[in-house]
């Protein structure tokens, strides 16, 4: 089931929506990561101030200007650490168009599913950032002290946060929050292990920024397969 619909995902990425969304997703990223390294530069400087009394060397003027400067190769660093879960975050906005567009082309007996109101989606959206941030966070204690264990601790813990919101994506527009939440209860294993599946190119530079829309593909033909059976 996990890899028919996983196939089935890859084959339809050359439609028009599919695009649509992986463009916006990557052009909101660009300028939320932007925005995010202005602020955290000139922020720096703001709080250092404009000058800073040393000793032996007295009164140091332009010291704002200085941690700025300092701040930028660290904020490029954050950046690319930071794009895959922001370009998740930010793709899953539109995600309801990328499952409207599977279930058109493979679905169409079950006609036009709820959108989800916006306010909603960026709820749900923010919410899995920050989830998605902090958990990854504290996994990198997990790294340094089973470093062989690595690529498997960051396999399962994303694959399950990325098949838990996938998931609930697409199941919630059609049996609503509270169905979503239990058909992911009843189907967990097979929810965590198609996550894992979307976890796993998560390493891979610019094929990770099609994890979203895969993702949301996919687990949108999970969802119509577990349902119907």
């Amino acid at each position: 089931m996990i890899f028919g619909a996983f196939l089935k995902a890859i084959g339809q990425l050359g439609d028009p929506r599919f695009r649509g969304v992986l463009l916006k997703g990557i052009g909101l990223t660009i300028l939320a990561l932007a925005v995010a390294g202005y602020l955290f530069v000139k922020g720096a400087g703001w709080l250092v101030g404009d000058e800073i009394w040393l000793p032996y060397f007295g009164t140091v003027q332009w010291v704002d200007d200085a941690v700025s400067w300092a701040m930028i190769p660290l904020t490029l660093v954050l950046s690319v650490f930071l794009m895959v879960p922001v370009a998740s975050a930010m793709t899953s906005i539109f995600l309801d168009d990328v499952a409207q567009a599977v279930e058109d082309r493979h679905y169409p007996q079950v006609g036009q599913a709820r959108r989800v109101a916006l306010s909603e989606g960026l709820q749900d959206t923010f919410s899995f950032l920050g989830v998605l941030i902090v958990a990854n966070l504290l996994a990198l204690i997990l790294y340094i002290f089973l470093a062989p264990l690595a690529p498997f601790i960051f396999w399962g813990l994303n694959g399950f946060l990325l098949g838990r919101e996938y998931f609930t994506l697409a199941a919630m527009r059609r049996v609503g929050r509270v169905g979503a939440k239990d058909l992911r209860r009843k189907h967990m294993v097979t929810i965590w292990a198609a996550g894992v599946l979307m976890a796993v190119p998560l390493t891979v530079p610019l094929v990770n920024l099609l994890v979203p829309v895969l993702g949301a593909a996919t687990f949108t033909h999970i969802f119509h397969r577990v349902t119907r059976a």
